[in-house]
C-alpha cells in the first residue's frame, strides 16, 4: 500500500525514525520561504497542507507526511517559534479525519480528509441527544436504509444536543442506530452526515451566562449517501469509541488549541492570516479555565484587596496552585505519550476531573476575595463583570466533555483496577429496553 493510501493506523509508522532534527530544519526552512502574515487563511492552510505540515503524522496527500508523533511535535514547535498560524482546529481536524483516516476506506479518505487538511470545511460532533448523554450507547436517532429503488443511501430521523459549531458547519460526524434488535452497542453506525440540506434544523441554545455555544439539531429524514457510513454497518461504537479516546487525549495533553473557525460557512477564509493572529491574541486560552482562574491572577486579586495574608484565604491559593501543577504534569504525559503513538488512556480522565476542580475552586476563591461586590455585573462591576460569568459557566464543567461520573468511572476501573459497574441491559434487544 502507498504511503498515500496508508490508513491513519500507520500514520506516524511511516516515518518513526526520521530524525526530528531533520524536520525541524526543513520545516524551519519551509515557513522561511512560505510564512507570510498578508496571506488569506485559506491560501496559508492550502499552502501548509500541500507541503505536508499541517497534520504530520496523517499521510502524505492528505495534509502530512506520515512522520511519527515525536518529529510531528517538532514541527508544531518551529510554527510557534516562527510565529506562523497553525493548521485548522476543531472536531473534524482532532476526530473526524483521524477516525477517517482510521476506519474509512480509500475512496473516503480522499473525498473526505484532504479538505479538512486545507481548513475548507467546519464539522460539528452529533452525538449526545436529551436522553443519551453520558449514557452514548443508547442514542435513539434513527437511520434506515432506504428502498432499493433509491440511491442506496441512509435517512436519518431523531435529535441532538449540545452540538458546538452546528450552525456553521459543512458536516457532521453523526452516531446512529441502524438497528433495533441487537444490544444497544452494537446496532450503531457511523455517519458524516452533511448538514446543508432540507431535513437539518439547527436551533441555538442560550445559556446560562448570555452566550449561545451550543446547538439542538433536529433530523427529519435527512439523507446520507452509503459512501458516508465509515467502518461499516453496526460497528459505530468503535468508530465512536475512538472519536471519544482523540477528544480525552489532546484535551488532557492541553493540544486543542483556540484557533478561527474553518469553513467557507463560517467567513473567515479571506482574512488575512495577520488579522487572524491578532484576533487570537485577544482570546483567553483554554488554560486556565477562566480569565482569572490562575493561582497568579487570584494572588494579584487578593493582594489587591489587602487580602494577601488571610491564612484560610493562602491555604486555599495553594490548592489551586498545587491543581494547576498536576494539571500540567498529566498534560506532560498525555502529551509524551502521544508523541510516542500510544493509543488514548485513561490519563486524560484524570486531566479533566483536575480542570473541572480548578474551575470551581477558582470561581469560589473569586467570590471570597470578592465578598458580596462579585455578584454584581454590568459596566463599573468588579473585575468587568468577569466573576459573574465564572459563576454562571462553572456549571458546564464536569458535563461538557463527558460527565465527570462516567470519568470517575473510567479511572477506577482502569487505573485502580475496580469492579466494572453493573450493566443490565448488555446483552438486551434495545428495542427491549424501557424508552
Amino acid at each position: 500500500m502507498s504511503a498515500e493510501a496508508a490508513p491513519p493506523g500507520a500514520t506516524g509508522s511511516a516515518g518513526a525514525g526520521q530524525d526530528t532534527a531533520a524536520a525541524a530544519a526543513e520545516v524551519r526552512d519551509w515557513l522561511a520561504a512560505h510564512w507570510a502574515p498578508a496571506m488569506t487563511l485559506r491560501r496559508w492552510w492550502s499552502d501548509l497542507a500541500g507541503a505536508g505540515w499541517a497534520f504530520p503524522t496523517w499521510p502524505a496527500g492528505f495534509g502530512g507526511r506520515g512522520l511519527g508523533p515525536a518529529a510531528a511535535g517538532v514541527v508544531r514547535e518551529e510554527l510557534d517559534r516562527a510565529g506562523a498560524l497553525g493548521p485548522p482546529a476543531g472536531v473534524a481536524a482532532w476526530m473526524g479525519a483521524p477516525v477517517v483516516l482510521e476506519f474509512g476506506d480509500d475512496q473516503q479518505r480522499r473525498r473526505l480528509v484532504p479538505p479538512v487538511a486545507r481548513g475548507e470545511e467546519l464539522w460539528c460532533q452529533l452525538f449526545s441527544e436529551p436522553a443519551a448523554g453520558s449514557d452514548l450507547a443508547g442514542v435513539r436517532t434513527r437511520a434506515t436504509r432506504e428502498t432499493a429503488g433509491n440511491s442506496g443511501g441512509w435517512v436519518i430521523d431523531g435529535q441532538k444536543i449540545w452540538t458546538s459549531t452546528a450552525t456553521v458547519a459543512e458536516r457532521g460526524i453523526l452516531l446512529a442506530r441502524t438497528d433495533w434488535d441487537v444490544p444497544k452497542h452494537r446496532g450503531l453506525s457511523f455517519f458524516v452526515l452533511p448538514m446543508d440540506q432540507p431535513g437539518v434544523e439547527v436551533r441555538p441554545i442560550r445559556q446560562l451566562n448570555g452566550e449561545s455555544h451550543f446547538n439542538e439539531v433536529f433530523l427529519d429524514a435527512a439523507r446520507v449517501d452509503e459512501a458516508d457510513l465509515i467502518g461499516g454497518e453496526g460497528n459505530g461504537w468503535a468508530v465512536a469509541l475512538a472519536v471519544l479516546g482523540h477528544e480525552r487525549v489532546m484535551a488532557a495533553a492541553g493540544t486543542m488549541r483556540p484557533g478561527p473557525d474553518a469553513g467557507s460557512k463560517a467567513g473567515h477564509l479571506d482574512t488575512p492570516t495577520g488579522e487572524v493572529l491578532d484576533r487570537l491574541s485577544e482570546l483567553v486560552s483554554i488554560e486556565p479555565p477562566f480569565p482569572i482562574g490562575s493561582a497568579a491572577e487570584l494572588i494579584g486579586l487578593a493582594k489587591g484587596r489587602g487580602r494577601g495574608a488571610d491564612p484560610v484565604l493562602r491555604q486555599d491559593l495553594v490548592r489551586l496552585w498545587s491543581l494547576g501543577q498536576c494539571s500540567r504534569l498529566t498534560a506532560l504525559r498525555s502529551r509524551a505519550a502521544a508523541e510516542l503513538g500510544r493509543t488514548p488512556g485513561p490519563d486524560s480522565s484524570v486531566g479533566y476531573l483536575a480542570g473541572v476542580a480548578r474551575a470551581r475552586l477558582s470561581r469560589d476563591l473569586v467570590f471570597d476575595v470578592l465578598g458580596p461586590a462579585g455578584a454584581l455585573d454590568g459596566p463599573g462591576a468588579p473585575e468587568g463583570g468577569e466573576p459573574v460569568n465564572m459563576a454562571l459557566s462553572s456549571l458546564a464543567h464536569g458535563i461538557q466533555g463527558g460527565a465527570e461520573q462516567i470519568q470517575r468511572n473510567i479511572i477506577g476501573e482502569r487505573i485502580l483496577g475496580l469492579p466494572r459497574e453493573p450493566q443490565v441491559d448488555r446483552d438486551v434487544p434495545f428495542k427491549d429496553l424501557p424508552a
